[in-house]
């Protein structure tokens, strides 16, 4: 069918940003709009898409101004809808059942809730401050999120919690007002002068050893395959691998677990990951930080805000005591209550944080 300017104004309806012609449109081919995806190129169309509440809104990108259309409400932007395939449509259209509403929008909402209150803030690394690259040694904070990371530890407790190791995301971020847990929450210390400091496995650290000598040897000559020494873990990377070497990878890290069943494989971004098999994760590091900081009390809000499928544990740790917010373009299963697309919109909401201070 078709619901252009012409009919539109023949039937009498409110042009766009509102989501009239669009709603017409999916009543005359008898689909609701929960079922239907809109694809438009102007932020007043993207917006009629939002507000008609379609199952899917894809911006198109002609003027180098991606964000304005993220703004507007896009679920994905591309510059041409030939960078998309159908099925890579279905899975996107698929995926916003497990959308979860933007922080920045509903800042408001959660100002509201967290009024009387202090915050406690939980970082990511990878994926939250930084876009993720190829290489690990790529990651770099750009000096605009240092200087906002440095503002919000300034304001509240603030620890960085990243898969990689301790030493080497403190070297990254490059700033001694916060905390860090590494190694996924195994390695655990504060800044210089304070008492804090855990370190989950230590008796585990010769295996690792020994594991990495087996990586070193049956992995390091592969094309592309990088393996991170993160003291309480290794990080087994395929991201540059040929497809077709990564099943090899695999199965070394497979044979890793099967002679030391004292560790346990785990799976991230391209990545394969070693550590030891103890009920230990991301939400347990950041429960004890809250205890050992005195920060379990109800006056205080505990915020974390990460990328990965480690982050989960996070999340469902704070589930009924404080906030999650899961960073990612496109929605996927999460415990998180709400969401922000990238690392911009990170730095934003973190701005927003640190600004809830001065209104307390």
């Amino acid at each position: 069918c078709r619901v252009d300017g012409v009919v539109a104004e023949e039937l009498g309806l409110r042009g766009k940003p509102h989501p009239d012609s669009y709603l017409k449109a999916a009543q005359e081919l008898g689909v609701p709009p929960q079922q239907s995806f809109v694809v438009e190129d102007a932020v007043s169309g993207v917006e009629a898409g939002k507000r008609g509440a379609f199952g899917l809104v894809i911006g198109v990108d002609r003027t180098g101004h991606p964000q304005d259309l993220r703004e507007a409400g896009a679920d994905v932007v591309v510059t041409d809808m030939g960078e998309i395939t159908v099925d890579q449509v279905d899975n996107l259209f698929n995926s916003q059942t497990h959308a979860r509403p933007s922080a920045i929008a509903h800042w408001d909402q959660i100002r509201a809730g967290w009024a009387g209150k202090s915050v406690a803030v939980f970082l990511d690394y990878d994926g939250t401050l930084t876009p993720i690259v190829a290489t690990p040694d790529k990651a770099k904070l750009s000096p605009e999120m240092r200087d906002v990371v440095r503002g919000v530890a300034d304001t509240w407790p603030t620890v960085i919690v990243s898969g990689r190791g301790r030493e080497d995301v403190a070297a990254l971020v490059g700033l001694d007002n916060l905390y860090f847990a590494g190694s996924h929450g195994f390695d655990i210390a504060g800044p210089q002068g304070t008492t804090v400091r855990n370190e989950i496995g230590k008796e585990y650290l010769p295996i690792l050893e020994q594991s990495l000598q087996i990586f070193n040897e049956r992995i390091a000559g592969i094309d592309g395959a990088l393996i991170e020494d993160k003291k309480f873990s290794i990080a087994v990377h395929y991201r540059l691998v040929d497809e077709a070497s990564a099943p090899e990878m695999e199965r070394a890290v497979d044979d890793v677990v099967e002679k030391f069943p004292q560790l346990k494989k785990a799976h991230g971004k391209k990545v394969f990951e070693v550590r030891p098999k103890l009920e230990w994760n991301k939400g347990k590091a950041v429960l004890w930080l809250l205890d050992t900081l005195d920060l379990a009390r109800p006056d205080v809000v505990p915020l974390f805000i990460g990328d990965d499928v480690t982050d989960e544990d996070a999340f469902a740790a704070l589930e009924d005591r404080g906030l999650g917010i899961l960073v990612s373009e496109t929605p996927r299963e999460t415990k998180a209550q709400f969401s922000l697309k990238n690392t911009q919109e990170v730095g934003e909401f973190l701005k927003l944080v640190c600004g809830f201070r001065s209104e307390a």
